[in-house]
């Protein structure tokens, strides 16, 4: 259970990391498309949810396999 809580605080440290880079405010190719259109942030909550998903996944498959190994 320690490594996965150290595994989800890397995680989350790098996508606050990627969240500090600034932007040009000039958009061009497909940037300026999703950014033009705010699709960007559909994509992100996307992207989002299917780690938030797999993070969930994980933690539940370790539950079952300790709960395993104890018996």
């Amino acid at each position: 259970m320690y490594k996965i809580s150290r595994i989800i605080t890397l995680i989350i440290v790098l996508l606050i990391s990627t969240f500090t880079y600034a932007q040009d405010s000039t958009a061009t190719g497909m940037n300026g498309v999703m950014t033009s259109h705010n699709k960007i942030y559909v994509v992100m909550a996307v992207c989002v949810t299917i780690l938030i998903g797999l993070i969930l996944y994980l933690i539940r498959i370790d539950r079952k396999v300790s709960k395993a190994e104890k018996q």
